[in-house]
Formats: structure tokens, C-alpha cells, sequence
């Protein structure tokens, strides 16, 4: 019973979270996994994604209420430009995710998260709050895009997750949208994007591992609805300001957790 509760609450905080900013939480259901639980990497890393699935179609779903699909939809050259790049980025990184240097692969992601969330704080802090996509020309935006969406969906499936860290900002500085629409549009993007790397372990395997935790996913999963609709109905009440702030703040602890990563090797 403890151990339901603690993935029901565990679940629950971190999908609020998610659910508010546009992410899958991964990078911080992992560590709980790991720690708090004790699971071995294989069956946490497959446990994480199927609850980051939970959490990514619900918060995408309860978010609709304040942030339309019909609106998304309006943007789907945004979605298609950036999922183009990323399915095929997360496509070809796979072979390679063995190959790369880790700590390498871990002081450039710590240099990458910190650079972005400065960016997002000095844009918004001093130019006005700037709307401005980053370039004016159609074919720049598309190409800048999928090069973009291309190194996210990379450096996701190596690591992962579903990438919503990046991809928001990408989203803002890109194509200067609003955080609150960038955040269901990284999700509309991740969604697929997730879907087709949980593909990516044998069905059985998957299934077996869901089944030997089954009261925990349980847990989880009803913890996750819980925290994805309370962080969607928060987005009526949570400024954009603020989400800035909490977004540049997650940049910054996922680049701490990356560098402390790479001090243990």
C-alpha cells in the first residue's frame, strides 16, 4: 500500500508540473524510479515511458479546454515541420546512441540547456516580450524547423525522453509563439514522437515489465491523470510570466543533473 501511495502522489507532482509547462517529465519520474523504488534501468527506462504517455495524450487533452485542438490545428506547419525533423532525428540516432561519448554527449547538452534557458530569460526580460518568429522567410523557418526538430528528436532518443525541454524553447524562439501555446504544441509533437519509441522494445518485453509492476504503473498512471488535469486547469490561473520562469528554472536543474552525471564518471 505505501508503495502505491508514493507512486500515486509521485506520479500526481510530477505531472502537474508537466502538465502545466508541456512536458512528459521524464527526466524527473526516472531518478524517482531508480531511487525511490529500486528498479533496474531497463525496466524504469520502460515503465517511464509508458507513464510519460499517460501523461503527455492527458495533458495534451485537458490543455484543449484552454488552448483548443481547432487552435493547434492553426499551427499544424509548426507540428509537421518540427515532428518531420524529429522522427527522423530520433530514427537515425538510434544506431549511433551507443557509439557517442556519454560525458561528451553530457557537457554539451549541460553547455546547450543553460545557453537556452538564457536565452528564453534575456528575450523576455528586455525585448518586450518579442513575439517575433527568429526568421521572417518561410523556407528559413521550415529549414531552420527540421534541423531543429532533427537535433531534438536526436538527442531525445538517446537520452529518452520526450524532448518537451527543448522543443519549447525551439517553439518560442523559432517562431515566436506564446509559452502557453508553445507547451501544446510540444506535446502534439511529442505524442507521436513518443509512441513510435515505446515501439522501439519488443512488445513482449514492454508488456512484461507492466505486468511484473502493475500496481505501481497503476499508481502512476492514476497519479499522472490527477497532475495533468490540475496542471492544464492551472493554465488559467498561471501567467505566462511565470511559466517562463518555471521553464528556464527545469533548464537550468536538468543541466545541473547533467554536469553531476558526468562528475560520477
Amino acid at each position: 500500500m505505501k508503495k502505491f501511495l508514493q507512486g500515486l502522489c509521485g506520479g500526481a507532482i510530477i505531472a502537474t508540473l508537466a502538465g502545466l509547462i508541456g512536458l512528459g517529465g521524464a527526466e524527473f519520474r526516472l531518478p524517482l524510479l531508480k531511487s525511490v523504488f529500486q528498479l533496474k534501468t531497463l525496466k524504469a527506462v520502460i515503465l517511464n515511458k509508458a507513464t510519460s504517455l499517460v501523461v503527455v495524450f492527458f495533458a495534451l487533452l485537458f490543455r484543449s479546454y484552454e488552448i483548443p485542438l481547432e487552435q493547434l490545428w492553426e499551427y499544424k506547419t509548426i507540428i509537421f515541420n518540427l515532428l518531420f525533423g524529429s522522427m527522423i532525428g530520433a530514427w537515425l540516432s538510434a544506431g549511433f546512441a551507443m557509439k557517442i561519448d556519454e560525458v561528451l554527449l553530457d557537457k554539451f547538452i549541460f553547455v546547450l540547456l543553460l545557453f537556452l534557458a538564457g536565452v528564453l530569460l534575456l528575450e523576455h526580460l528586455y525585448l518586450d516580450h518579442n513575439t517575433t518568429p527568429l526568421f521572417e522567410t518561410f523556407y528559413l523557418q521550415i529549414t531552420a524547423g527540421v534541423l531543429a526538430g532533427f537535433f531534438i528528436g536526436a538527442v531525445a532518443s538517446i537520452l529518452g525522453v520526450a524532448g518537451g525541454e527543448l522543443l519549447i524553447p525551439a517553439i518560442i524562439l523559432l517562431y515566436g509563439v506564446d509559452i502557453k501555446l508553445a507547451g501544446s504544441l510540444s506535446l502534439a509533437i511529442s505524442l507521436p514522437t513518443m509512441i513510435i519509441g515505446f515501439t522501439r522494445y519488443t512488445r513482449s518485453e514492454a508488456f512484461i515489465v507492466l505486468k511484473e509492476e502493475r500496481n505501481l504503473f497503476i499508481a502512476l498512471a492514476i497519479g499522472s491523470l490527477i497532475g495533468s488535469a490540475l496542471g492544464s486547469a492551472m493554465l488559467w490561473i498561471v501567467s505566462s510570466d511565470v511559466l517562463i520562469l518555471l521553464l528556464s528554472l527545469i533548464l537550468v536543474i536538468s543541466a545541473y543533473k547533467s554536469f553531476h552525471h558526468q562528475k560520477k564518471h
